[in-house]
């Protein structure tokens, strides 16, 4: 008999399972039929309960307060501020939320976001997000990296080496960012060079180079791309793998990207052995991103993962 093959997990919040089960229980259909939250208490207590307990986890309250905002309808954080108008919970849920919504209503929500931000910060001064949140409202506004950097600087001040802040960075020097080629790498490479051992950025020059596919807006057959076969490319993947994969870190909020990045970026330079590991560890939490850069990204994925990764 043939053995079914479990499906994959592609979700915005990886494998954060405690994540999955506030956004399962606020999901529409299951309010709609009575499934979800106890109509008797609050529809934003979920999330509440959520953030309350990632206390000064920096690192995973930025991945569960973007993976909300994007994902919960807007209703919830303002019924919460306006039930509980200093909670900082709230106002940094708020802040993140108002800043992903922006980008479609204009000049006038940017300002509103802008200051939903900064009250955010300041009602939670040493917490990273609401700085990260306006980062990203930035972003969507093509504010000049000159700008964009102290804001940076700042979540930066709060959270040395956070994860997530260094990416958002390096995405808004990239070229299909507000940056250049050269911006990016030296970022990257700095980053990487600076962080202590068993961090993930020292993935940082990998995920540049994934990045450098991404902006040539082709998709090409694997190893197509002359710039995976720099001796460079070779030292940062090396690095990459003993800097922090091969490493006891414990896994942070967003590994399963990084593990995906990593995945892809040794099978376009022809290291079966290597992406086998990393393949093992990512079992079933495919990320969109970076095997949407090829055709049938899914397939591509179960291909590569089905005939070594096992």
């Amino acid at each position: 008999m043939f053995r079914r093959r479990p499906a994959l997990l592609i979700r915005p919040e990886l494998d954060d399972q405690a994540l999955h089960s506030a956004l399962e229980e606020l999901r529409p259909g299951r309010q709609l039929h009575g499934l979800g939250v106890d109509r008797s208490r609050p529809l934003w207590e979920p999330v509440a309960e959520l953030l309350g307990d990632t206390g000064r986890d920096w690192d995973r309250r930025v991945h569960r307060v973007s993976v909300l905002a994007r994902n919960l309808p807007p209703s919830v954080s303002e019924r919460w501020v306006a039930a509980r108008p200093g909670d900082g919970d709230a106002l940094v849920l708020r802040a993140w939320e108002r800043s992903v919504r922006a980008a479609d209503e204009g000049r006038g929500a940017a300002r509103e976001a802008e200051q939903a931000c900064l009250r955010a910060a300041e009602y939670c001064p040493e917490d990273p997000t609401p700085w990260l949140a306006l980062l990203e409202l930035m972003h969507s506004f093509a504010v000049p990296v000159s700008d964009a950097v102290p804001v940076w600087s700042e979540a930066v001040t709060r959270a040395p080496w956070h994860r997530t802040a260094y990416h958002q960075l390096l995405r808004y020097l990239s070229p299909r960012g507000h940056g250049t080629v050269v911006d990016m790498l030296d970022f990257a490479r700095q980053g990487a060079a600076r962080a202590p051992h068993g961090s993930p950025l020292a993935l940082l020059p990998v995920a540049a180079r994934v990045e450098l596919v991404a902006h040539r807006q082709r998709q090409m057959s694997l190893g197509a791309d002359g710039h995976w076969h720099e001796p460079r490319a070779a030292d940062e993947l090396a690095a990459a793998l003993t800097g922090w994969f091969g490493t006891t870190a414990v896994p942070h909020a967003e590994v399963v990207l990084d593990l995906n990045v990593l995945a892809f970026a040794l099978i376009r330079t022809h290291r079966p052995a290597e992406a086998a590991a990393v393949l093992r560890r990512i079992g079933r939490h495919m990320t969109p991103h970076p095997w949407n850069l090829l055709p049938e990204p899914e397939r591509t994925f179960l291909y590569w993962r089905d005939s070594f990764g096992r």
